[in-house]
């Protein structure tokens, strides 16, 4: 779970670079099975990451203080 800005930030890039990774298969992997095999992870955990994203930007400042 984010708990503050630092954590958002961070979870962001990762999110990028998990794109950027994705974006590469799509160039060099010409096998379709292969690349759907390579990018399904890479997609499961952005989707996991933009959950938790999602997740703490819904709640106000002083609601995410107090789950964490």
């Amino acid at each position: 779970m984010i708990t503050n800005d630092q954590e958002l930030d961070a979870t962001l890039e990762r999110i990028r670079h998990f794109q950027a990774q994705i974006r590469h298969l799509r160039k060099v992997e010409t096998n379709a099975t292969n690349y759907r095999l390579s990018a399904s992870g890479f997609i499961a955990e952005i989707d996991r990451m933009q959950l938790e994203v999602r997740e703490y930007l819904s709640l106000a400042p002083s609601q995410v203080q107090a789950v964490a």
